[in-house]
């Protein structure tokens, strides 16, 4: 680190697409716009509202303070001559955590992923940090796509983790240490397919409505009875949420099954993807009661099976599929898709009513 004061205590850091840099006064009226988007206030401990004064003393007197005193390495991050965000490591010992924020019209060109390997780099090799950890707001997909492409270790959810605007929150947490390459440790599972009616993509949050209405069925909570009771937004949120998770950390693949405008018709999933062996799957799927008797689930299961088994798919040599004794439509659908049943365990699913019946086991061979 250089010798003086800030900013010249501040390295100037660049790979050719962002540079690290001090903050000037010119930055602050791009900072105040960021500092006042939406998706700051919903994922960061900005105030709110942020007036330019509140920002000016971030800019001009805290992120100096962080510097003098080594308690934060906060830069300004440019790109193409101006200001596009922050970056900074926080933590005066070996163990520090990571911030970075970008300008909404510099997101979605990896700027973040950029700023934040510089400033990694440095932390470990410059400022002797022996490891970072990554924390988020659960939810915060943006976030978590940087620290996946940059090689965290994903833990896992914290709970009350984090303490922001008076609010006690989960956060979604990671840690990369000194040495570690930085490049991601699983496969981001994730991708659409299209049949002739539908589109197989992502869940999303604006799918939480459909989601509420499905789960909160009886005919749909009756084969599903670990569904929680009664099924509320926050579930659905829930469930959402966790399967960006579980597709970053390479352990499941969810798909909204949708229709041509969109509307949420369905989910499938395809779980146990982090199989030892690398070639097993398991399928499990529901319909939105006022979508069922119309083959949809067939035709979106039938597309997800031909993309498992495909060796430029995910290339599983053995799926396998359950159904409860009485799920007459998923065992036709299991039938339909070519699966065989080889075997049964007795009383092994409870129903919604607390009575328990028979699991029916279906595979099916590449």
């Amino acid at each position: 680190m250089s010798v003086g004061a800030w900013p010249l205590n501040v390295p100037v850091l660049t790979d050719g697409v962002v540079t690290l840099r001090a903050h000037t006064p010119a930055d602050l009226d791009r900072m105040n716009e960021m500092a006042n988007d939406p998706d700051m206030a919903r994922w960061t401990a900005v105030p709110v509202p942020n007036p330019r004064s509140a920002t000016e003393k971030y800019a001009m007197e805290l992120v100096p303070h962080g510097w003098d005193s080594g308690t934060s390495l906060c830069w300004a991050i440019e790109h193409e001559g101006r200001y596009v965000g922050n970056v900074d490591i926080r933590g005066k010992g070996a163990l520090a955590d990571i911030g970075y924020a970008l300008h909404p019209d510099a997101r979605g060109r990896s700027l973040a992923v950029d700023a934040a390997r510089l400033a990694i780099d440095h932390a470990f090799v410059e400022a002797g940090k022996e490891t970072i950890v990554w924390r988020a707001h659960v939810g915060n997909l943006a976030s978590l796509r940087v620290a996946h492409t940059l090689g965290f270790r994903l833990h896992g959810t914290q709970p009350d983790a984090l303490l922001e605007r008076g609010r006690i929150l989960d956060a979604w947490t990671g840690s990369l240490r000194f040495g570690d390459a930085p490049v991601p440790r699983t496969t981001w599972r994730e991708s659409t397919l299209t049949t002739e009616r539908l589109t197989l993509r992502p869940l999303a949050t604006t799918d939480v409505p459909r989601i509420v209405e499905a789960c909160a069925d009886p005919s749909t909570r009756h084969f599903l009875s670990s569904m929680p009771e009664p099924y509320r937004e926050s579930d659905a949120l829930w469930y959402v949420h966790d399967s960006w998770w579980q597709a970053a950390v390479g352990h499941h693949e969810t798909w909204a099954v949708a229709d041509t405008d969109d509307r949420l018709l369905g989910t499938i999933r395809l779980l146990a993807l982090d199989d030892p062996t690398g070639g097993l799957g398991e399928i499990g799927y529901w319909t939105h009661p006022d979508s069922r008797g119309q083959g949809i689930m067939t035709e979106a299961a039938r597309a997800v099976v031909d993309y498992a088994f495909d060796p430029d798919g995910l290339d599983r040599r053995r799926l396998s599929l359950v159904a409860a004794e009485g799920n007459t439509p998923s065992r036709r659908i299991a039938d339909a898709l070519g699966f065989t049943q080889y075997g049964t365990e007795h009383g092994t699913a409870r129903l919604a009513d607390g009575t328990l019946t028979d699991h029916h086991l279906y595979e099916r061979l590449r």
